[in-house]
């Protein structure tokens, strides 16, 4: 498994390359989220600013009668250094561009009062479906396009991969 992982990564650094500017990036063509639900394990990550889950990551992906998606998210999470706790997330997503279904904006919730809130763009770069996804994340924009404050999962739908 971990020299898929090297190859996935080198693609997606080689694809960013191109220009650093975010709206540029590729995503998933055709983008499917009723084949993307279902439950994903993180693989690998690259952790944005402040708090974040770090490690044990699953999401569950559901799609509602309405089409809309949802996620409920669980990983540990390391308080004050040394307070490590299991946390649980919630999101909703929203496709501002039905066109580009893969480029999805996400609401997230902690679902403790120690966890973040807020609002991200959450981006399905590439996926086959079955075996993995990758998603990209940023939270912050510079006046420039580029990304400030962003991050990264490689999910698997393999548990024992993780």
């Amino acid at each position: 498994m971990l020299p898929l992982v090297v190859v996935l990564l080198a693609g997606l650094e080689q694809s960013w390359a191109a220009s650093c500017v975010v709206d540029s990036f590729n995503v998933k063509e055709d983008f499917d989220p009723k084949r993307y639900a279902g439950k994903w394990y993180a693989l690998q990550k690259k952790d944005p600013e402040g708090l974040f889950l770090q490690d044990n990551i699953s999401a569950e992906y559901t799609i509602g009668d309405d089409g809309s998606m949802v996620a409920s998210s669980k990983g540990r999470v390391t308080l004050f250094g040394f307070w490590v706790v299991c946390a649980d997330m919630a999101a909703q997503y929203t496709v501002p561009d039905s066109a580009n279904p893969g480029k999805m904006f996400m609401n997230y919730q902690g679902l403790a009062s120690y966890l973040s809130s807020g609002g991200d763009n959450y981006w399905v770069i590439d996926t086959d479906y079955d075996n993995y996804a990758i998603t990209y994340a940023c939270r912050t924009l510079k006046d420039d396009g580029s990304c400030e404050d962003g991050y990264s999962l490689i999910f698997s739908r393999n548990p024992r991969a993780c």
